[in-house]
């Protein structure tokens, strides 16, 4: 019975808190608040301070390093599934005052499932997007993209790789000029 309860969850990773003194909500907080509004460990031990706890900012590092990964791992086998289709692009934008491309994925209903920044735009860079936006979103049935040659190619080496690793599954490749500024659909 208690099987069939958990069937298509992934096992969340148990996060032992053993020998900490601070009650696991605190470090909790810490730890989101450093990763989500990436403020300096002084100011976050300052932040601590105004609500009532009394931490050293090396602590707060030490917390950080030690449950930041185990955190992002539960939070990533509870995400919940992607549409089947998705679209893909990337635009040409200044970070830190130097020109940078961002490639993003959407799904259907304009949820960012993954992006990337990359100093050039090539099949290198978009083999490495598509496969690290497929690893984490598991292999949607098709992808638009625009007419970018770097596009295709990285497609296609993943669906190589797809075809003889994964489960043989491949991803259908719809490429039109300005189909992935609309819904995949």
């Amino acid at each position: 019975m208690l099987a069939s309860k958990f069937e298509g969850k992934p096992p969340t990773v148990v996060i032992d808190f053993k020998g900490h003194q601070y009650p696991k909500s605190v470090i909790f907080y810490a730890a989101f608040f450093y990763a989500r509004y990436g403020v300096s460990y002084r100011d976050l031990e300052e932040i601590m301070a105004e609500r009532g706890v009394e931490v050293d900012h090396a602590t707060l590092n030490r917390w950080v390093v030690k449950f930041s990964p185990t955190i992002a791992e539960n939070a990533q086998a509870r995400k919940k599934p992607t549409a089947i289709s998705w679209r893909m692009d990337e635009t040409y934008i200044k970070v830190r005052g130097n020109w940078t491309y961002l490639y993003r994925a959407v799904d259907r209903d304009g949820q960012t499932l993954d992006f990337m920044l990359s100093e050039r735009r090539d099949t290198a860079a978009a083999r490495r997007f598509f496969k690290r936006a497929v690893g984490t979103n598991d292999v949607p049935e098709r992808i638009a993209i625009d007419k970018s040659g770097a596009n295709l190619a990285g497609f296609q080496s993943l669906n190589t790789i797809l075809k003889f690793t994964g489960t043989g599954r491949t991803i259908n490749i719809v490429q039109s000029k300005y189909f992935n500024h609309c819904t995949a659909e």
